[in-house]
């Protein structure tokens, strides 16, 4: 088996590598990598430099390829959106339906489709609610990747599988996501605070407790790099998960109330409350649990916990993959 990967490394990539040759169900497996402006040095994965708009360069990485996992986007980049969101998965896609070995093609989605904490929803998010991606070019892109695997699907009948994701948490992004000191994803403070109220509470190490379109703490949702690795693994090659979407989230989404809660008991951090337009929403991971038999392990106080006690060392530089 030879398993095409693009966007190796990236955080997911960097996590799925090791967990990939730990698993004795992959042993035999040779790993092939489209990088572009990032390049992984390590012998076992057999490089292909090139970037994914490049539809000639695609057929000739597919070569012998039976499994595609496609995790490779641009957030909000606008000049790079269509080459890399659009054409570059029209061209995986493309090349993929050609060969003669292909057998699944496995892309990692994003919670964006479904508008993330900005689009209301009545009831949990499941695999069968309808696609209401937020404003922006990063979120409508992710629709079309997904709209077109399924058309693929459709049209030549090739094993497909996407699993969407939340804001996937490492290390300590988590504190960080929770912190007035730098800007690390969304919400923008600037766009809900003034600036004192800012710097106020970065001195103070305040945490927010977001509060919903409907005064309630905010439940929004996220997954641990670790929890969305081993829902790879599972889908990977399993007859299960062909031709399906699956909701890959933690069993219930983080309640910011929750969160203040327990750095207050645990670390002595006080919270403000911060009223926002935003809208409480739940990704309904059921399906993923039925039928890949996958479970996360991290819990909200895990999350937490794994965040405030993350040792950094020298030569482990913080790295923001995209702004947020």
């Amino acid at each position: 088996m030879r398993l095409l990967v693009t966007g190796i490394t990236g955080k997911v990539g960097a996590s799925f590598l090791p967990a990939f040759r730990a698993d004795p169900r992959f042993a035999d497996w040779q790993i092939r990598a489209i990088c572009n402006n990032r390049i992984i040095d390590d012998p076992s994965v057999e490089i292909v430099q090139a970037s994914i708009s490049d539809a000639d360069a695609m057929e000739s990485a597919m070569d012998g390829v039976t499994h595609v996992l496609h995790m490779a986007s641009v957030k909000e980049s606008p000049k790079l959106a269509i080459d890399i969101g659009v054409k570059g998965m029209f061209n995986l896609l493309e090349a993929f339906r050609k060969a003669p070995r292909a057998h699944q093609f496995l892309l990692i989605s994003g919670d964006c489709t479904v508008g993330h904490i900005q689009q209301p929803y009545d009831e949990p998010i499941t695999e069968m609610s309808p696609r209401r991606a937020y404003p922006g070019c990063y979120a409508l892109t992710k629709a079309i990747e997904e709209v077109m695997l399924e058309q693929y699907r459709i049209q030549y009948g090739i094993n497909t599988c996407c699993l969407r994701a939340p804001w996937i948490m490492e290390k300590d992004d988590f504190r960080y996501a929770l912190s007035f000191r730098e800007q690390f994803g969304g919400p923008s403070w600037t766009e809900l605070l003034a600036p004192d109220q800012i710097s106020s509470y970065a001195r103070n190490e305040t945490i927010p407790l977001l509060r919903d379109v409907r005064g309630m703490p905010l439940r929004r949702n996220f997954i641990h790099v670790d929890d969305l690795v081993s829902a790879i693994l599972s889908a990977l090659d399993n007859a299960a998960a062909e031709g399906q979407l699956f909701n890959i989230s933690m069993n219930a989404p983080v309640d910011y109330g929750e969160v203040a809660e327990h750095l207050r008991a645990t670390r002595g951090l006080s919270a403000a409350e911060i009223d926002t337009p935003f809208h409480s929403n739940w990704l309904d991971n059921a399906k993923a649990r039925l039928f890949l038999g996958w479970q996360p392990l991290v819990d909200l106080k895990q999350l937490i916990d794994r965040a405030w006690t993350y040792d950094r060392a020298p030569d482990d530089p913080r790295i923001v993959w995209y702004p947020g």
